[in-house]
């Protein structure tokens, strides 16, 4: 028998899953036929597909994410797989920085996982199957990231917030996460430029290309399936062999 993925009966929380890479990923699930709900700060710019709920919250507050991740439960009586996905940051000055946007980019990418996964686990704990949490990553908690400081020490904390979530609350929630590189998304050309500018920043990545949305969600409806079912705790690359440092040169 050919192994498959159906999520069916399954419901998925993708939080930032209104767009860019979340989106994505929630589309992916919705292949493997979960049902997704969506969160995000704002309404949808372009209709969700038919089928897909959506639930407004700031995710920085730790009593609003909790009541997200409620309202979101609450809209299928279950809560299967809950990705992280919301965060991100623009570029800073490291020294000339304000401690609230420090603040914020900690909160967005590191406190609102975590209360995320909380409440996740709440619901997950005493439900038949358990559940599977998934966080977003990025390679930048891997290697300096001049301006982009605050981002990447608060992934580098989702990292370790994994392994030990993953360790306190097997077996019955497994908590994941993904190393994501580059991603072609609607804003790319903010981050990677066009043109010859995107090409520069392709030709670093090994596999020579941006990732697609869908490829990250891929790698999450995997984790949040069964054919993961021993793995908790693990961190997956999906960065495309990494970003190569410039000074080496092709032979």
């Amino acid at each position: 028998m050919a192994l498959e993925i159906d999520l069916s009966g399954k419901a998925v929380l993708v939080t930032g899953g209104t767009k860019g890479v979340g989106r994505g990923i929630a589309q992916r699930f919705a292949d493997a036929g979960a049902s997704v709900v969506v969160c995000a700060r704002r309404e949808p710019e372009t209709p969700l597909p038919e089928g897909w709920a959506f639930v407004p919250a700031d995710l920085r507050d730790g009593e609003a994410a909790w009541a997200a991740v409620d309202a979101a439960q609450a809209v299928h009586g279950r809560l299967d797989c809950v990705v992280n996905n919301a965060g991100g940051s623009p570029p800073a000055d490291s020294a000339e920085a304000s401690p609230r946007f420090s603040e914020r980019i900690v909160a967005l990418n590191l406190m609102a996982p975590l209360y995320v996964a909380q409440r996740a686990h709440h619901h997950m704990k005493d439900q038949p199957g358990g559940g599977s949490i998934v966080n977003v990553g990025s390679i930048v908690a891997q290697r300096p990231s001049p301006t982009a400081a605050a981002y990447g020490a608060a992934k580098a904390g989702l990292k370790q917030l994994t392994q030990t979530l993953a360790m306190e609350w097997a077996p019955v929630v497994r908590v994941n996460s993904i190393t994501c590189g580059y991603i072609l998304t609607e804003q790319a050309e903010l981050f990677y430029g066009e043109g010859e500018r995107r090409a520069e920043v392709e030709a670093l990545i090994p596999i020579r290309r941006l990732a697609l949305p869908t490829e990250i969600g891929d790698v999450a409806v995997w984790l949040a399936s069964d054919l993961a079912s021993y793995v908790t705790g693990a961190d997956v690359a999906a960065h495309g062999g990494g970003d190569r440092p410039p000074v080496i040169e092709d032979s």
